[in-house]
């Protein structure tokens, strides 16, 4: 008989730790990313499938992590993340237009916590991200350093930053520089 063989994905950034004396720089768990695209008018039936409700206000995510998130990144455009379970398989049962692409091969994320977490986004992201403007549940499609990220506000001092895998090498030294930095 032939042995057959299995590929397994090693996470970009599996087994970094950085950071400084009040922020924690490390990479997020495995997760199964959904660029998801619909009418808003359907919104309702994709949210039901999903177990939960599709965020309809710019900047703003919905969910609780670990677990599943949905953030919101245009007027008909989620990002969907999910630690636990299966996206794709809950949204086929949505019997309305839409389109599900996984990009989990796409995307890593890095998590940035601590009480100096903001300050070290803030060092290479020109949106304000102050309690008033960008509160806990907070998402939103930026620039940090020289590439484009989403990032979402999952606590009081815990931020979470989703890039692209081939740019999480940089990603991760430009935040943990910049974590050495912030509290100096």
């Amino acid at each position: 008989m032939a042995k057959s063989a299995q590929a397994y994905r090693t996470e970009p950034l599996a087994g970094r730790v950085s950071g400084s004396a009040g922020v924690q720089v490390t990479p997020a768990s495995p997760a199964i990313r959904v660029s998801l695209r619909a009418d808003p008018e359907n919104a309702k039936a994709l949210s039901k499938a999903l177990g939960l409700d599709l965020p309809f206000k710019p900047k703003t995510s919905s969910g609780n992590l670990p677990g599943r998130l949905a953030a919101w990144l245009g007027p008909d455009e989620w990002l969907i993340i999910d630690e636990a379970g299966d996206p794709l398989a809950d949204l086929r049962k949505a019997k309305v237009l839409h389109s599900a692409v996984d990009v989990s091969h796409r995307n890593t994320a890095i998590l940035v916590s601590g009480e100096g977490a903001r300050a070290t986004l803030e060092s290479g992201c020109p949106q304000n991200l102050s309690d008033a403007v960008f509160p806990v549940g907070a998402a939103s499609r930026t620039v940090m350093g020289k590439i484009e990220v989403v990032i979402i506000r999952t606590g009081e001092t815990e931020f979470r930053v989703e890039c692209w895998r081939s740019f999480s090498d940089y990603a991760f030294a430009f935040l943990s520089d910049a974590a050495r930095d912030c509290l100096a």
